[in-house]
């Protein structure tokens, strides 16, 4: 079983604060076997840490968090960014297109994109996997949902730490059982349902600060494009 980190962000995302070097640190440190950089709307970070994962011991998989127009998909194991703002069943479509996997994260929160409120049960169960244990959730009833829905639906299952600042890479992992140590063995491991979810909850203080960081860059970035 591989030890696998699907749910990062960096600098490049809106909300996100650190370079990639301070991820594949982290991630290396807390014993992963592999990173995947998933910022939102963007894949260069994702490529750029793919590239440098092995000189830390790991396996990149390249990714990217997708705006759906009714909310976010994560993207892993493709070449090119996927268009935000297309709907739900063409952003699947898009990133298989590649060769990719879709799994929807957070679906049943509503304050942070998830899906649910917004496409049929069929659709939602139509994804490649579904992320049942997000960290970043504060009472863990949306992450029961999702798992419940997932046995429902016999979807493979993924956690994620929604990480935006390095310190918190690791704090929900998926193992992955994988024929090899690769991103293509990884993500072959999660659409078959080799998966298991181990993880704690982001402190409420460290959840709070990544958001309030997270505002005051968008503001600053919107200032930025104002001047």
């Amino acid at each position: 079983m591989l030890s696998v980190e699907l749910h990062a962000h960096s600098a490049l995302s809106y909300d996100g604060r650190d370079p990639v070097d301070l991820l594949l640190e982290q991630a290396a440190a807390v014993g992963l076997d592999a990173l995947a950089v998933t910022d939102h709307d963007e894949i260069d970070a994702s490529i750029e840490a793919a590239e440098k994962a092995p000189d830390y011991g790991l396996v990149g998989i390249v990714g990217m968090e997708v705006t759906s127009a009714v909310g976010h998909v994560l993207a892993f194991g493709i070449e090119e960014r996927v268009e935000s703002g297309l709907p739900f069943d063409e952003t699947l479509d898009r990133i298989r297109d590649q060769g990719g996997v879709a799994v929807v994260p957070h679906p049943f929160q509503k304050s942070r994109h998830g899906v649910a409120a917004h496409i049929s049960d069929e659709q939602l169960a139509s994804a490649d996997a579904l992320e049942v244990y997000n960290s970043r959730l504060f009472t863990g009833r949306s992450n029961r949902q999702a798992e419940k829905f997932a046995v429902r639906h016999g979807l493979p299952m993924t956690a994620g730490s929604d990480a935006h600042i390095s310190e918190m890479v690791g704090q929900a992992v998926t193992e992955v059982g994988a024929d090899e140590r690769s991103a293509a063995a990884i993500l072959d491991g999660i659409a078959d349902g080799r998966t298991s979810v181990v993880g704690k909850r982001t402190p409420w203080r460290v959840s709070l600060r990544q958001f309030g960081g997270g505002a005051k860059r968008r503001a600053l970035r919107a200032l930025d494009a104002l001047r």
